[in-house]
């Protein structure tokens, strides 16, 4: 699907291009990253963070002429002090009001077609699909326990499996939970990642 190439985001720089997005290159993959508005650091979707801590370095994308960059709603003065946290190194934008298929729903990888300065959308994907990014799902399927999901067997004996998303995020002891004092799961290896008391979200889990 053709779009318009010229609408406007902002990253480090100031407003660009989305055209610039693809750094030269003829194709581009983006992770489209959920935004809690005013939230803290943990109080960020917890599966984005999954997805994205996955997709910290694009060198062998770029091996192949495709760039990669992570999009989101949030204002980017917050999603660059997130950005800064976290230590990512990929480049993030704020698709804050642009139209579809650049802003639109959150929580999908996209890939993106460039010919001139033509643009074409050529693939979306969300959910169960958005797993081909997350290594760490993979090698757990080769463990003899799995990922410890409802839908796997469970042998006498063996802990019962729980929602799909149940290990993305932890408390300071590193138990599973979704209440306030938890954070997605990468974020404990950040430094200053302490324990909290609130999500800070204004919907959702708080």
């Amino acid at each position: 699907m053709e779009f318009d190439g010229t609408a406007r985001v902002v990253g480090p720089d100031g407003p660009v291009p989305f055209l610039e997005l693809f750094q030269g290159r003829e194709a581009l993959v983006v992770y489209k990253h959920m935004w809690y508005d005013g939230a803290p650091h943990q109080g960020q979707c917890e599966g984005c963070t999954t997805t994205a801590w996955h997709l910290r370095d694009a060198v062998h994308l770029h091996a192949r002429g495709v760039s990669f960059a992570v999009l989101t709603t949030g204002e980017w003065p917050e999603v660059a002090a997130y950005v800064a946290f976290m230590g990512y190194r990929q480049p993030w934008y704020s698709v804050r009001d642009a139209p579809e298929p650049v802003g639109g729903d959150m929580g999908y990888l996209t890939c993106y077609l460039r010919d001139g300065d033509r643009t074409f959308l050529t693939y979306a994907t969300t959910g169960r699909g958005n797993e081909r990014v997350n290594g760490s799902l993979g090698l757990l399927d080769m463990t003899p326990h799995g990922r410890g999901e409802a839908w796997e067997d469970h042998p006498a004996g063996r802990p019962a499996g729980r929602e799909a998303c149940w290990s993305w995020r932890t408390d300071a002891d590193g138990a599973a939970t979704w209440g306030p004092t938890s954070r997605p799961v990468p974020q404990w290896t950040r430094p200053g990642a302490g324990p909290v008391d609130t999500l800070g979200r204004r919907h959702g889990h708080s």
